[in-house]
């Protein structure tokens, strides 16, 4: 019995045919239709990796921003405490400079107000008065110390210079040591009753003017201070505004990505249904009216090869994980994602929800000194001497180049952005425990030490430091793969 969907027969084998023919071309068309299938789905792939990507890369640059504004707060903060708490030490000190120009204004003035005459100095009389005159010199103020040298023509032995207080050593002719000496006592003299009679103590007045500078310092300190954190959460809130914009954009585009995704995928299971359908018809023609030739079988058989496996698990499970949230969108009932391939397509939707713990945070320079310090150990030994054996100098230098490519190998990707975080716990401890390893070793080849206790002591510490570094490594380890 013939089923009621099938065609049926033409009247004429041409018409028999061109039918024939007609849905050859149809199924081979369908059929190269759905080929595209699996490209589709390792581009969607690919689409939702990147778009994983995009959202991680925002999560570092967050976590990098929110973490500098930390670090600007935290230095503030502590500078502007370190001022507020050192406002009584710069009050004392502001005192004490005030009170040292009030004593060398008194000073100063007491100078200049004794005069040089004839009575007080002995020796002088008012010949030499007049030519110091002429010279500027009258008071105590104008000259402060004086001083042999050569004379001004250059001929003769030296004289006795006066250092004027403002301008260049004169000589007066006629004033040598016996006349000097009693001079610089006259000013020493002066100079020890002006700072008897200068003031000791800063009057009242100015103590109050200082006060109320460090208190007007201290008020705008604590105002600045009280700013401080008003700044930074201002700055994270912008930081955070940024990134709910950007992850807003990033939403829909992906959201855009999904639904075009999601009409491609329609469009494919139509055009797969249609091609079964197709099939169907094909299988009931040729049951129908048999074999038309050899050329018909060939280009049936073209046309009937199976088609290359799609990604089953793509479309159901892993459109609807990456799906942001209010999207609304979801899979479909018959959507089943349990073939092979559904591996690679979950291990890229937690990503799209969150970072790796530490991201942001890179690997610090200072890693780059055990790296340069076992380099250096790899070129030229771990301190072998003469009688070193070449076993151990081998060895050496191959645990020094392990540990180099190691370590390379662990802090390079860390210190890009795209994939930053900090070094696996354990690490600085291995590195020791190698280091003291390799010294314990080398004093154990060394004749002269090898007898003694250090050798022991080193080593002790060396294994204790590698096994603490591998527990470490190793219980870090278990929590990642239980929080996994």
């Amino acid at each position: 019995m013939t089923d009621s969907t099938t065609i049926s027969p033409p009247s004429t084998r041409a018409a028999t045919r061109a039918e024939r023919r007609r849905l050859v071309e149809s199924v081979g068309a369908h059929r190269r239709l759905s080929a595209g299938r699996r490209s589709f789905e390792l581009a969607d792939l690919r689409r939702l990796n990147r778009e994983a990507g995009r959202r991680a890369r925002a999560e570092a640059r967050r976590g990098k921003a929110l973490q500098r504004i930390h670090e600007k707060q935290t230095t503030r903060e502590r500078s502007l405490t370190a001022k507020l708490n050192g406002l009584d030490g710069k009050r004392a000190a502001k005192e004490r400079q005030a009170l040292a120009v009030l004593r060398r204004e008194s000073i100063e003035r007491s100078l200049r107000g004794t005069r040089l005459t004839t009575s007080q100095v002995n020796g002088i009389g008012g010949g030499l008065v007049r030519d110091l005159a002429a010279q500027g010199i009258t008071t105590a103020a104008d000259f402060r110390r004086v001083s042999w040298g050569k004379a001004p023509s250059g001929r003769g032995g030296e004289v006795l210079y006066i250092h004027r207080t403002q301008g260049r050593k004169v000589h007066i002719n006629g004033i040598g040591e016996h006349r000097g000496r009693p001079l610089m006592e006259w000013r020493r003299a002066a100079v020890a009753r002006a700072e008897a009679r200068a003031p000791q103590e800063l009057p009242a007045d100015e103590r109050h003017r200082v006060e109320e500078i460090i208190e007007n310092e201290r008020i705008r300190l604590r105002d600045e201070l009280a700013e401080v954190p008003k700044d930074a959460e201002a700055a994270r809130a912008e930081v955070e505004q940024l990134h709910a914009e950007h992850l807003a954009t990033l939403a829909a585009r992906e959201r855009d990505a999904l639904e075009e995704a999601s009409l491609r995928r329609a469009e494919f299971d139509e055009t797969a249904d249609r091609l079964l359908t197709l099939r169907a018809e094909l299988a009931a023609h040729v049951e129908l009216h048999g074999d038309l030739g050899l050329r018909e079988r060939r280009a049936r058989s073209r046309a009937l090869r199976p088609v290359p496996a799609a990604l089953p698990a793509i479309p159901a499970q892993r459109s609807r994980r990456h799906t942001p949230e209010g999207t609304g969108a979801h899979a479909e009932p018959g959507d089943s994602g349990a073939a092979p391939g559904t591996s690679g397509a979950a291990q890229a939707a937690p990503a799209a929800s969150g970072v790796p713990e530490g991201a942001g945070v890179r690997a610090g320079l200072g890693w780059l000194v055990p790296v340069a310090f076992f380099g250096m150990t790899t070129v030229f030994g771990a301190g072998e001497t003469d009688d070193s054996p070449l076993w151990f100098a081998v060895s050496a230098r191959l645990v020094a180049l392990a540990v180099v490519a190691g370590l390379l190998w662990l802090w390079i990707p860390r210190r890009r952005w795209r994939t930053a975080r900090p070094m696996p716990a354990g690490t600085g401890w291995l590195v020791s425990g190698v280091f003291l390893g390799l010294v314990a070793a080398s004093m154990f080849t060394d004749g002269a030490e090898r007898d003694g206790g250090a050798p022991w002591a080193l080593a002790v510490v060396a294994v204790l430091l590698v096994l603490a570094g591998v527990g470490l490594r190793s219980s870090r380890g278990r929590n990642d793969s239980a929080s996994d």
